[in-house]
Parts: structure tokens; C-alpha cells; sequence
């Protein structure tokens, strides 16, 4: 596996809701002193494991389980991934041909997983009743295959423990001095607008408060969280804990042509003292 290693590592999928925007702030948000273990159970793309680089063992987590099938794929055969991917063409008439394809072949469905999510519509991960992807063609002129950056990916992962179950699975590895960071579907729109009925379903407001209980137990466990939600008044309700709280403003990315894109707020929760 020849990689090159100057390079700036970036996320291999696009995520709706991803943390890119937070890496430039990191610095500030991180443990002066340093922690141990990392710990993400909402993993997504990745964009902050992969900007971080634990130094010690990683436990990523999420309740997709074809992107958790994809990470691990990555991890253990990203040539093999690549050699499939540079046999996919971004034409919407393949687009349709490989969203179709059903197959129990790991490479091919990571592979797969890669393209439909570089060349779909906003790179939304989407699925109907019967669990079959149906996002549309994204038209993108992007190329859809970064091979290096995806060898560098495969080599961050190597000290990772890669596994497919809910936030509160994460409870039993968490150890004293160990860093957990937490970015859970959004339940509710920024700004006070309101609750979203889409992610509601996927993300509840009883799971809102499950997690703010997780919150509780990484404290009594003196390990480190910071926690990304919505600025919304009903989640500073919940997860209100005496921390720090940091309000930041990103440009809103995903939506259609017609969407409105501008300036939102989002809360930053955090039990790090760096005073």
C-alpha cells in the first residue's frame, strides 16, 4: 500500500451534517494536556477522527451499517476498492445501473457505497421502505475517486476499532482521560424553527436525552466529551450541564437549488477546560 504522506487527509464520503467546518476550531476545543482513547459514535464522515489523528486506539461507531461496512472495508483492502472504482464511470445511465446492483461482496458494495455517494444528488444518504438507496444522479464533473487520499484514510484507520450499533454501545469502552466526541442527528433546526420531522424519526427527542444521560456518564468516568447539536432552545434545555458552551456560525450546504443557504448557528457543548 503506497501512500504519500504530506498530503492533508480529507473525508472520503460526503455527510450531511459533517463537521468540516469545525476542523479549523479544533485547537481551541481540544485537551491542552492531551487524552487518551478517541471515541466517535456518530461517525458519519469522519472529517474530525481523520483531522485529530488519535495517537492511541479509536473506537468509531454509527447506526448505518453499510457505512460502517464501508470504513471497515477501507480499512483492511483499499487497493482492492480502488481497482473496482477505477472501473465505474460517472454517466447518469451507470449512475442507475450500479444504484440498482444488490450484491453480497464486500469490496463491490464499499466500492459502490463510495461512487453513489460522490456522484449522487448533495451526497444525501437516503433510503425508501424497502432499504433501497434512492437519491437521484448528482450530475457532479468531480472526480469521483481520490486514490491516495483513500490509501491515507485506510492507514488512519489501521488503530481503529471500526463497529456498527447505537451511541450507547460506546458506554463500555470509555476510560479516564479518554476523548468522545458526539454528533448526533439533529432533531431540531437551528435557530428556533422548529422540530425536524425527517430526523425525528431518525433521531428522537427521547434519543436527545438518552444521550445528554450518556453525557452524565463520561463525566463520572472524568473522560473528556464535546458535543455539536443544534443552537435551539429545547437543546440547551437538555444538555445545559454547568460546561462550556460555544455558539458558532456555518454556512448551511445542503438543499436544493431553490434552498435558501446562509449563515446558521450551532452550539458547541464541552466539559474541556483550557483556561
Amino acid at each position: 500500500m503506497r501512500v504519500i504522506e504530506n498530503e492533508r487527509i480529507k473525508p472520503v464520503l460526503r455527510w450531511a451534517g459533517g463537521k468540516n467546518w469545525l476542523v479549523k476550531h479544533l485547537n481551541e476545543l481540544l485537551p491542552k494536556q492531551g487524552f487518551k482513547n478517541y471515541h466517535e459514535p456518530f461517525l458519519g464522515g469522519a472529517s474530525i477522527f481523520l483531522s485529530i489523528n488519535p495517537q492511541k486506539k479509536s473506537y468509531l461507531s454509527d447506526l448505518n451499517q453499510e457505512l460502517i461496512q464501508t470504513y471497515n472495508a477501507i480499512k483492511t483492502n483499499p487497493n482492492e476498492i480502488i481497482d473496482k472504482l477505477k472501473t465505474y464511470k460517472n454517466t447518469e445511465e451507470f449512475y442507475y445501473q450500479i444504484r440498482n446492483v444488490i450484491t453480497n461482496d464486500c469490496i463491490e458494495n464499499a466500492a459502490r457505497f463510495i461512487y453513489l455517494n460522490q456522484t449522487s444528488f448533495n451526497g444525501i444518504y437516503r433510503v425508501n421502505l424497502k432499504g433501497e438507496y434512492n437519491v437521484p444522479y448528482g450530475h457532479r464533473t468531480k472526480n469521483f475517486l481520490e486514490e491516495n487520499n483513500l490509501l491515507l484514510v485506510s492507514s488512519r484507520l489501521q488503530k481503529a476499532s471500526i463497529f456498527y450499533g447505537d451511541f450507547d454501545c460506546a458506554k463500555s469502552k470509555i476510560k479516564k482521560g479518554d476523548l468522545v466526541f458526539l454528533d448526533p442527528p439533529y432533531t431540531v433546526s437551528h435557530n428556533n424553527n422548529g422540530f425536524i420531522k425527517y430526523n425525528q424519526k431518525l433521531f428522537s427527542l427521547d434519543d436527545q436525552i438518552r444521550l445528554s444521560e450518556l453525557i452524565n456518564y463520561i463525566k463520572g468516568k472524568d473522560a473528556y466529551y464535546i458535543l455539536t447539536n443544534a443552537a435551539h432552545s429545547k437543546v440547551l434545555e437538555i444538555f445545559e450541564k454547568g460546561d462550556s458552551l460555544y455558539t458558532m456560525k456555518r454556512a448551511s450546504l445542503i438543499g436544493g437549488i431553490n434552498a435558501e443557504r446562509g449563515k446558521i448557528s450551532e452550539y458547541i457543548f464541552s466539559n474541556i477546560k483550557n483556561d
